[in-house]
């Protein structure tokens, strides 16, 4: 293995997202910090707890799903899809690095800076909220998983995407949404029985409600289940990723 080509493509990485520190840390950081004062304080004031959780509390591991999910597919979504723009795709693509080594590189590099905001949002909460974690390798394990997953699929996007339209389309028209419909603000509990069964089919509630459960011990949906969603995407990603290299997909493109 080229550690030296995956710690080249690491730390170039790396170095960027500190560069850009105001737009990719303490942007994400700040609107989620807002996402508490609105939701938190004003609507939290009104809404005495859920699933005997006080409402400020209950709504902190979706705002973090919701930011770390966005954050890891547009950090290396980005990430890929500036060389192929730019045209160094090619250097790399005959540098003595292998497929394997610049997805490690590029993942990684993406996994690690949504997992620091991650950890920001964590510690920011507790200026707002009394919070307690039940579960801590647990939390912990689900994060690194989310940062993971997101971070392939961001890759993959970054390969698929011909300009800078499409680089935003999943993120802001799917992950999005979907994070915003997947219980981030409430219980699917708290919905009629028809929507309740709707919910279901939209995979981030299992990420969601697994990550909940690691804070508060309680989930709308079984923990297993939870993270099995959560591995199984992975995996899928994985295998997209690997069927992308052996096919040269729109690598050169």
């Amino acid at each position: 293995m080229n550690i030296y080509g995956i710690k080249a493509i690491f730390f170039f990485e790396m170095a960027r997202f500190f560069r850009t520190a105001a737009q990719s840390l303490l942007a994400p950081v700040i609107s989620t910090a807002l996402y508490f004062v609105v939701f938190g304080t004003a609507i939290g004031s009104r809404i005495t707890d859920v699933d005997g959780v006080s409402y400020g509390a209950f709504i902190v591991p979706g705002l973090i799903m919701l930011t770390v999910m966005t954050q890891s597919a547009s950090n290396a979504s980005f990430g890929i899809y500036l060389p192929k723009f730019v045209g160094t795709i090619y250097e790399l693509l005959s540098a003595p690095i292998n497929f394997f080594e610049i997805v490690v590189g590029y993942v990684g590099a993406a996994t690690v800076k949504s997992l620091i905001i991650g950890v920001i949002i964590l510690a920011t909460s507790y200026l707002f909220v009394d919070l307690q974690i039940a579960h801590p390798l647990a939390m912990f394990a689900f994060l690194i998983l989310t940062c993971l997953s997101f971070s392939l699929l961001g890759f993959i996007i970054g390969i698929w995407a011909s300009n800078f339209e499409q680089l935003q389309l999943i993120p802001l028209l799917v992950l999005t949404p979907l994070g915003f419909l997947g219980g981030t603000f409430y219980s699917i509990t708290m919905l009629p029985p028809v929507w309740q069964t709707i919910t279901l089919f939209n995979p981030v509630v299992y990420l969601v409600s697994g990550f909940r459960w690691s804070f508060f011990g309680t989930s709308d949906v079984s923990i297993g289940v939870s993270l099995f969603a959560i591995c199984a995407f992975t995996a899928i990603c994985l295998g997209i990723v690997w069927w992308i290299f052996k096919t040269g997909y729109r690598l050169r493109s």
